[in-house]
């Protein structure tokens, strides 16, 4: 990216000023060489969301940041209602509430290594990944909208975990204000013999060590120390979510002229949060958030049987379970008051610092544990929100390494039988349906991931709490 343009506020924080439509500035997180290598559409992008109806402060973009659909993905962007404000489905993205939740074992490696590959090999036979995967559950058109509404909690009441998860779940689990009547036929059929599955693209369910520790005393709160085993899944919504973003998108583009909106790009698609279709949306959408939590959670029950085969003794409590791509109500102090917003997270994390009562009471002062995944070859981390990111952006934080190239380019340069084998000489075994799906998800085809997590610790957006090395991945 070209650096022309920006005035650096801080070593890790850039901002370009609003000029021509653009009502905000553009704000992004990162040192000087993750500026660099960024795709200059980061900047163009950010740019066109700065000049959408009602945003407030600024247009930001975590240190992961990389082209999307409409908004970069590590795009964070807030709306006020009152100002005519917008929600957009693209700068909420396909995907919706795609998310990573992490689970204790209470294993240490050693114990976990002699069964890595009988570990790995059941996981393989019991989690459903790949393009199209199914799982065994089947739900009839009452228990689809049940689930729409209940999300997680719905989940537990089936059987599909313990009702302490649920406290370790943004939203206790069930994002209210859900509306199932506005999820169309098609999206609830495709999602009928979906839930419980990974998917695919960059999903998984990986199984980790904690390699090392940066802050004991967060680490302490969260359970976590050097040589611990977790498990880390991370899927959304599947097709329900894809099919909610592709037919809102549409309707979206049309509406936009009759609402006074004029689209600075079609992917942008939005329209005014105190309208017919913003609240049709927004129904939808949290619909689709239960989707993605429920689905984490039957991945968990399936992920907690395979265990108790491998390990008896072993039991898995949830740290946290956080999600991405979502448009979500919250209280922010912009300016010296507080302001009711539509905080816009694409591909970013909500990051809240120590003491915010969204945060489950014994983690609260610690903030709210970060989780950030790498690739099947590098590190994940678990980071902390702090009380810096909080006024920095909205409390959040990016939520991976980011791309560096498209999968179409990762299978030119890669093979999922090379990758998968190279991994395995390293000691991290892969189990997929599809090495096309590894190639593209190949370790090479992402940023450095430290250095991101770098910089957004330094940025004080989160502070680093752990590096997870993977020991096994089940790649959708």
């Amino acid at each position: 990216m070209d650096l022309s343009g920006f005035e650096r506020i801080s070593e890790f924080e850039w901002q370009a000023p609003a000029t021509g439509a653009m009502r905000v500035p553009v704000v992004i997180f990162a040192d000087e060489a993750l500026m660099r290598a960024m795709d200059e559409k980061v900047r163009e992008q950010a740019s066109r969301v700065a000049m959408l109806p009602g945003i407030v402060r600024a247009s930001y973009a975590m240190p992961d940041a990389h082209w999307g659909y409409g908004f970069p993905i590590g795009g964070v962007a807030a709306f006020d209602a009152d100002e005519g404000g917008v929600v957009s489905a693209g700068g909420v993205g396909f995907d919706i509430s795609c998310g990573v939740r992490c689970l204790h074992t209470g294993l240490k490696s050693a114990e976990l290594l002699r069964q890595q590959v009988r570990l790995a090999d059941a996981l393989s036979r019991a989690i459903p990944a790949g393009v199209g995967s199914t799982g065994e559950l089947r739900l009839s058109a009452a228990e689809m909208d049940d689930m729409l509404t209940g999300g997680a909690r719905w989940a537990v009441e089936r059987g599909y975990g313990d009702a302490a998860d649920l406290e370790r779940v943004e939203e206790g689990g069930q994002m209210k204000g859900a509306m199932p009547q506005q999820v169309s036929v098609q999206a609830k059929q495709r999602q009928r013999d979906e839930m419980g599955t990974l998917g695919s693209g960059n999903h998984y369910l990986e199984v980790q060590r904690v390699a090392e520790v940066y802050d004991e005393k967060i680490a302490a709160a969260y359970g976590v120390a050097v040589d611990d085993v977790v498990v880390s899944i991370h899927c959304g919504s599947r097709g329900l979510g894809h099919q909610i973003g592709t037919e809102f998108l549409r309707q979206m583009v049309v509406a936009a002229p009759s609402h006074g909106i004029v689209l600075p790009d079609r992917e942008l698609a939005c329209a005014p949060i105190e309208s017919e279709l913003g609240r049709s949306y927004l129904g939808a959408m949290r619909a689709a958030i239960n989707c993605a939590l429920a689905n984490r959670q039957i991945l968990t029950h399936l992920l907690r049987q395979v265990f108790a085969q491998v390990f008896p003794q072993a039991r898995l409590p949830l740290l946290y379970d956080v999600s991405h791509n979502t448009c979500k109500v919250e209280e922010h102090e912009v300016d010296g008051r507080q302001r009711r917003l539509y905080v816009h997270r694409k591909g970013a994390t909500r990051a809240f610092g120590p003491g915010h009562p969204d945060i489950p009471s014994a983690l609260r002062a610690a903030g709210q544990p970060v989780l950030i995944g790498g690739s099947m070859g590098t590190s994940s981390f678990i980071l902390a929100g702090t009380e810096r990111g909080m006024k920095l952006a909205y409390g959040s934080a990016c939520h991976g390494a980011g791309r560096a190239m498209s999968r179409h380019e990762a299978t030119r340069r890669w093979h999922g039988r090379e990758v998968t084998d190279e991994l395995a000489e390293r000691g991290i075994l892969i189990r997929s349906p599809s090495f096309r799906g590894v190639a593209e998800e190949a370790p090479g085809a992402y940023k450095d991931v430290s250095a991101v997590v770098d910089a957004a610790d330094s940025a004080g957006l989160a502070r680093k709490v752990a590096k997870l090395v993977p020991l096994v991945c089940v790649k959708g």
